[in-house]
């Protein structure tokens, strides 16, 4: 008990003060890309310190801790009009979810005994589960609850309009999200992420490399799931104000922004674990199940590095990248992602079997099975991208009057 409260104590830590860092990490980004200015007000260069201690501040370090002092001190301001108990309850139970993601996800392998007693220490809350996929998912799925509460309680159209765009967008983008790990599952024949881990270190081939379709269909899914951008419909200020939390502010408020950043690094995760190995990296981790001190630190160091990379990639995305139309969005989910996620299970599915049935486990066959899921993956988006659905609606309306109101609806 005392250990399961210690590492629930570092992990929800750690999430919030990466989540607060994050969101400055993004501003710089964001400030990098659009050749502007970024945060320069809480911080100061080493160029312009002082031995007074009230002005040690660096490279602005200290914008979270007072957007953080800003938005609990800020008015805690309900309207009238919205349904309290739902109101209340719609972000707890959206930061709730996202920090229960964390029970079962592996911050690493297993630490040597020695540290809190004779046992090895595995890295995870919630060890032993052998499901942790599954629970994964039946969280995500309850985190939607928390958005769709937010827009229906809050009794205004446009946050009405974000839960709506929220409903339909994550019930279309689960399912390619759900397709895209399946073919993981097959090869690994687990449901537990330290076993899909482990298999990736044990042959050397990251599922990035073997399975690329899937890649592509559980990445893009993930970043709709998180409702980032090009995916955040639910929220996009210049079309609903606000979306969903277009009534809240203060603590409620940065309730529903802090999931949303745990929301992406939860999918970082995934995506390293699932499809780049996790922890492992060659000729610096191996699959041994019992390191020692210097392998588990490395392991701990290797991962973190592909979970940053991946969350750089998914900052760059949303400063760079324009936003669906909520019509490209769906057709999107509906008429590539799904028809993708069937073709890689299928593949993967018939690949497998190949492999039982032959027998043979040589480096050849390893390589003559990654050529032929690239060649599929080739051939299925070619086939999709002039098969129409990627362009299909995107020609201009050409019957609209802006003069005439009624032309319009």
């Amino acid at each position: 008990m005392i250990e399961t409260l210690i590492k629930i104590a570092i992990v929800i830590g750690a999430l919030m003060t990466a989540a607060a860092y994050f969101v400055l990490l993004e501003r710089r980004m964001a400030a990098w890309i659009q050749d502007r200015v970024g945060p320069n007000r809480v911080g100061a260069p080493l160029s312009q310190l002082n031995k007074s201690w009230k002005d040690l501040r660096l490279f602005g370090l200290g914008q979270p801790a007072a957007d953080g002092v800003k938005f609990i001190l800020k008015e805690e301001y309900t309207p009238a009009h919205v349904d309290k108990r739902l109101f209340v309850l719609a972000p707890i139970s959206i930061l709730v979810a996202a920090l229960a993601t964390f029970a079962v996800i592996p911050f690493g392998s297993v630490l040597p005994p020695g540290l809190l007693g004779d046992k090895p220490i595995e890295m995870v809350i919630s060890p032993g589960a052998g499901v942790g996929m599954l629970v994964v998912f039946a969280l995500s799925s309850i985190a939607v609850y928390g958005v769709i509460l937010g827009g229906w309680a809050s009794n205004n159209k446009f946050s009405f309009l974000g839960a709506l765009r929220s409903s339909a967008q994550l019930i279309a983008y689960e399912l390619p999200l759900g397709l895209g790990i399946l073919g993981v599952v097959l090869a690994t024949g687990s449901l537990d992420l330290d076993k899909i881990i482990a298999v990736q270190a044990e042959s050397g081939w990251w599922f990035a490399f073997t399975q690329p379709l899937g890649f592509f269909v559980f990445f893009v899914a993930a970043f709709a799931e998180a409702a980032r951008l090009p995916f955040d419909l639910p929220e996009c200020e210049q079309e609903l104000i606000g979306g969903y939390h277009t009534e809240y502010s203060g603590i409620k408020l940065l309730l529903f922004l802090v999931a949303e950043f745990l929301h992406m690094i939860a999918a970082s995760f995934l995506i390293v674990m699932l499809f780049f190995g996790g922890w492992h990296f060659w000729f610096i981790t191996g699959a041994d199940a019992n390191p020692g001190w210097v392998q588990a630190i490395l392991r701990v160091a290797v991962l973190m590095t592909k979970i940053f990379v991946v969350i750089l990639f998914f900052m760059l995305v949303r400063w760079s990248w324009p936003r669906f139309r909520f019509d490209q969005l769906m057709a999107f989910a509906w008429k590539v992602m799904l028809p993708l996620g069937l073709i890689n299970f299928v593949a993967v599915a018939v690949i497998d079997q190949f492999k039982t049935i032959s027998g043979n486990s040589s480096p050849g066959m390893e390589l003559l099975c990654v050529a032929v899921a690239w060649a599929v993956c080739i051939v299925a988006w070619f086939g999709i991208s002039f098969g129409g659905p990627l362009v299909a609606d995107n020609r201009p309306r050409t019957d609209l009057n802006p003069f005439d109101v009624d032309s319009q609806i």
